[in-house]
């Protein structure tokens, strides 16, 4: 047990400020905020002011209302990196890298990007593709970001698409919003999304959603191959099955695990 001489106790009220926001409290004011996290206004004001200097809470524009920042979500990701979501997945991974594709991945949904948080890579390197845990790519031009989109409300994915402006990438990049939802509509009916070089010259990307029990988009799992030496066509029919299988077995896995990565995705 941590000594009370050892703590913090505005850092203790600054998390009760945080915890104050919910599912059914995404925006409040700040009266509302001070009696959710048991402080008076004058102290919640000063720690809402703070948390938005660093970036963790934002103002509502135009309104008196405050709202979290995705930056929040970033604190999450080092335990889901560390969750069953890695851990399960990384034989899936495994299973998918082969002398035709050559690499695997998992991402999640932060905002409007995607965020790697496992993968295997046993080429590439004529691409000098170089993705490691950790980094981040537009979800508008990602398989990834596609394949998670793909189980989300039609407006949800306008949302986020529109929240950064798309912008070209590579010479393939789409940009037009409603040609992304094209895409994504496509990939919600076929099961899979792709991206063929719409975030690297060179490289073709194919992913499939990881989902919770009640279809609730998780995080999404992708093989990835060059582009030259064959068709996309060829590339589909060489990753597809595979991916979704992935995609399939990952969700029932974690589902039976109950670990905290089956939750539903807060993004």
């Amino acid at each position: 047990m941590v000594e009370e001489k050892n703590i913090v106790k505005s850092v203790g009220k600054a998390f009760s400020v945080l915890e104050a926001f919910g599912p059914d409290a995404c925006e409040m004011v700040l009266a509302d905020i001070a009696r959710a996290a048991k402080l008076d206004n004058a102290t919640a004001f000063r720690l809402l002011n703070t948390l938005v200097m660093l970036g963790y809470v934002e103002r509502v524009q135009d309104t008196r209302r405050f709202r979290l920042t995705f930056k929040c979500l970033e604190l999450g990701f080092n335990a889901i990196a560390r969750s069953d979501l890695r851990s399960l997945g990384r034989p899936f991974l495994r299973a998918i890298v082969n002398d035709r594709l050559e690499a695997a991945s998992i991402g999640v949904l932060d905002g409007h990007e995607v965020v790697y948080i496992e993968r295997i890579q046993a080429g590439l390197e004529r691409l000098a593709v170089d993705i490691r845990v950790g980094n981040r790519v537009p979800a508008y031009s990602s398989a990834i970001g596609r394949a998670i989109l793909s189980r989300m409300p039609v407006d949800i994915q306008r949302s986020i698409l529109q929240s950064a402006p798309p912008r070209r990438l590579t010479d393939q990049t789409l940009i037009d919003v409603d040609q992304i939802l094209g895409q994504i509509a496509k990939a919600t009916a076929a099961g899979y999304a792709v991206s063929d070089q719409e975030t690297v010259t060179g490289l073709r990307v194919i992913a499939a959603p990881i989902t919770d029990i009640d279809g609730v988009p998780i995080a999404a799992i992708s093989a990835a191959a060059p582009a030259f030496g064959r068709s996309l066509e060829d590339f589909i029919g060489d990753a597809r099955d595979l991916t979704c299988d992935a995609a399939a077995r990952l969700s029932l896995a974690l589902r039976a695990s109950g670990g905290m990565a089956a939750q539903r995705s807060v993004t």
